[in-house]
């Protein structure tokens, strides 16, 4: 079994930063990419970036430049560095993990940490 656990999350002021954390546990053989997503009240989830295992990244128009995803490959851990927040980003932000364990491997996800930007 395998569960991943966001933690970081909070209010912040426009312009403000904050800094998600997603760590990976359980039978995990290799992780592939991760990444993280966002659904704002109302609204359809969406991808905000990606890192695979090698560390090519990829990233939402709206964000570029103000968010990056990293890893720490042997904590099984993806980060996602938010900067220069705007009330737009607003969510609940997940994390996503394609991992393959010694006998299948699949999509996960994190139970999902509340963003909120206001003044």
């Amino acid at each position: 079994q395998v569960q991943l656990v966001n933690s970081g999350g909070g209010l912040v002021q426009p312009v403000g930063s904050l800094r998600l954390s997603c760590a990976a546990s359980g039978s995990i053989f290799s992780i592939n990419a991760m990444g993280w997503y966002r659904q704002a009240p109302g609204k359809e989830r969406e991808l905000v970036a990606t890192i695979t295992s090698g560390g090519s990244t990829n990233y939402a128009d709206s964000v570029k430049g103000r968010f990056t995803i990293s890893r720490d490959n042997p904590k099984n851990t993806v980060y996602l560095q938010m900067n220069s927040l705007k009330p737009e980003d607003t969510a609940v932000y997940y994390c996503n993990a394609d991992v393959s364990t010694w006998s299948r491997r699949g999509d996960y996800w994190g139970q999902g940490t509340q963003v909120t930007v206001s003044s």
